[in-house]
């Protein structure tokens, strides 16, 4: 029956994002997690770790996916992984979206009647869309932690430059000091500048490998600072003060526009929680015009506004700032 098959659905579906969120902690520990109070790069140190070996693995896992933007389909998911930090290499990643697909596959083919064809393309769905879904929700998470930590370790870097420390220093204890993910970011930054690299130059990468304005303003800040001078912890004390009140705006965007952003999601799911509801309430709602001509039409007309009621909803509610 359509109703118990939608629920299977819903189960494979849920059962895809614990399997990859399972293979992905054992896989890396516990200390992959962003919720871990002790930051990625110092437990590797503290496992004895050489700390050169510690910043090429970081390197490597932080542009890796980027690097892998020829790959067919992949490019869909890079962005997203790059911004996420996720360990799994693009090679890994793609086994795990193969491995889920064929999990669901197998039970779509338990649990459901569905044909072939149809079981072969939902299991390829739920593989490639769950892992999707997975990675996407591990880059929000991770970039909203970044943009909240931010502001408090500029400060830190501020009061550390005040009372003597050189720059490169109050990189490095705000790598210390804070949490990940951004004590992880700063880690890196405090080893390439310990090996030689301009720390402006580091700046500027991670700020453009994450895509986030105000890390821009940081490596433009700490360029300019290099080449012509001035009191650094002045510049930074001002910039602390612009990215939290930045931070500030869009929250209070975020708050003013949530009734609106509920609403949209409201409407947009409603057909979708009305159909089922229906089929588990009333199976044979439908069964007097299921061999309707326009039954079949009416269901990829209805699924195509729907769509579009998705888009034009988003559009509605997504506020530039």
């Amino acid at each position: 029956m359509l109703s118990g098959e939608l629920i299977i659905y819903g189960l494979i579906f849920i059962g895809v994002l614990v399997l990859v969120e399972g293979v992905y902690l054992v896989a890396f520990g516990k200390s992959i997690s962003l919720n871990s109070k002790v930051n990625r790069r110092l437990e590797m140190l503290d496992q004895g770790t050489r700390r050169d070996e510690v910043l090429a693995k970081l390197r490597k896992e932080m542009d890796q996916h980027m690097e892998s933007r020829g790959i067919p389909l992949y490019s869909l998911l890079a962005d997203r992984a790059q911004k996420a930090a996720i360990a799994f290499t693009p090679q890994q990643l793609m086994m795990v979206m193969a491995a889920l697909s064929v999990v669901a596959f197998i039970g779509l083919s338990i649990g459901t009647a569905a044909g072939l064809g149809v079981r072969a393309l939902l299991g390829i769905a739920f593989g490639v869309g769950g892992v999707y879904f997975w990675v996407n929700s591990k880059a929000n998470k991770r970039l909203s932690m970044i943009e909240e930590q931010l502001p408090d370790a500029v400060e830190l870097m501020v009061r550390s430059l005040r009372v003597g420390h050189p720059f490169s220093s109050a990189i490095k204890i705000v790598s210390d000091e804070i949490q990940d993910p951004l004590a992880t970011e700063f880690g890196v930054i405090a080893d390439e500048s310990a090996y030689g690299r301009e720390i402006g130059e580091s700046l500027k990468h991670m700020a453009e490998r994450l895509d986030m304005q105000d890390l821009r303003f940081l490596a433009v800040a700490v360029t300019i600072q290099q080449q012509s001078g001035g009191n650094l912890a002045e510049i930074l004390e001002g910039l602390a003060k612009v990215i939290r009140a930045r931070f500030r705006l869009f929250r209070r965007v975020k708050a003013i526009t949530a009734e609106a952003q509920w609403s949209g999601k409201f409407l947009s799911a409603f057909p979708v929680l009305a159909l089922i509801v229906i089929q588990v309430t009333d199976p044979h709602y439908y069964d007097e015009v299921l061999d309707h001509p326009w039954f079949i039409p009416a269901c990829f007309i209805v699924a195509i506004f729907l769509t579009a009621n998705l888009f034009v909803m988003r559009m509605l509610v997504n506020i530039k700032v």
